[in-house]
């Protein structure tokens, strides 16, 4: 006798559904990184212990905006044929995992002018974010409460309809800054313990997928030593920029962080 269990999926995964199927269109070049993040986490463990309030993810978080600051190109969005806008302030996505009616789901909330905060700042950002209480399809925003009753309608939508929000969100860049920021952090991965990457799907320009941190063999000062490793992808936008600027920017950003700047 086949024996199963229904169970009816939280309203907030419709955007999951939404963002995988406009994910599918875009041109993205996908950059697979190691990184040692062994320095970064020995400063962090040492900050803490002084007090300061910060996190691994804030400190990442403050790196990438730091670093496209500088890259300001790589977030670039492409507006009406041969224009692009290149917005000089960096507000930052990241999916924080919420329990809705008992299951666990990624809601995302926006870090608004990541390049101007501190990290402690950042930190109490996804603290506050983590903090916030889900009853409704209503708190599916977190951190915004100007979006809560526009939220609860989005998610009864049929498909169809929400595809016309979608496509009206981005087709301009500055709606598309205003809702959804103007870059994506998913540090989803690092909740695992395997040695890989993971390949998000996104409909931003510009994305980050955090995968695991092992310890492994590596060259630090031309000897091998045991050193923490950070698994990063990067997707890009090759329609709005290209292979070149895009590795130029690659090799800013592992120099920052396994410097650990910004510590």
């Amino acid at each position: 006798m086949n024996t199963f269990e229904i169970h009816e999926f939280p309203k907030s995964r419709v955007a999951t559904i939404d963002v995988g199927k406009i994910g599918r269109k875009k041109h993205h070049i996908i950059a697979l990184l190691e990184i040692d993040v062994t320095t970064a986490k020995e400063k962090i463990q040492t900050q803490l212990r002084s007090g300061k309030n910060i996190g691994f993810t804030a400190w990442l978080i403050k790196v990438i905006g730091t670093t496209i600051e500088t890259h300001k190109y790589i977030h670039s969005i492409n507006y009406k044929g041969r224009k692009q806008i290149i917005f000089n302030d960096i507000d930052i996505a990241i999916p924080i995992e919420k329990e809705v009616d008992g299951i666990k789901v990624p809601l995302v909330t926006v870090i608004r002018e990541v390049n101007k905060k501190s990290i402690e700042k950042i930190n109490a950002e996804i603290k506050q974010a983590k903090s916030q209480k889900v009853n409704s399809a209503i708190d599916y925003v977190l951190n915004n409460e100007s979006k809560k009753h526009e939220n609860k309608l989005f998610f009864n939508l049929p498909q169809f309809m929400r595809m016309i929000i979608w496509k009206f969100i981005l087709i301009n860049p500055f709606t598309k800054k205003k809702n959804m920021g103007t870059v994506i952090v998913s540090n989803m991965g690092m909740s695992g313990k395997f040695p890989g990457w993971i390949i998000p799907k996104s409909i931003h320009n510009l994305c980050f997928g955090i995968g695991t941190i092992i310890k492994k063999p590596w060259i630090n000062n031309n000897a091998i030593a045991i050193r923490e490793i950070m698994h990063l992808t990067i997707l890009f936008d090759h329609d709005a920029v290209d292979g070149s600027p895009a590795a130029r920017f690659t090799d800013a950003l592992v120099r920052n962080i396994e410097n650990a700047t910004e510590l």
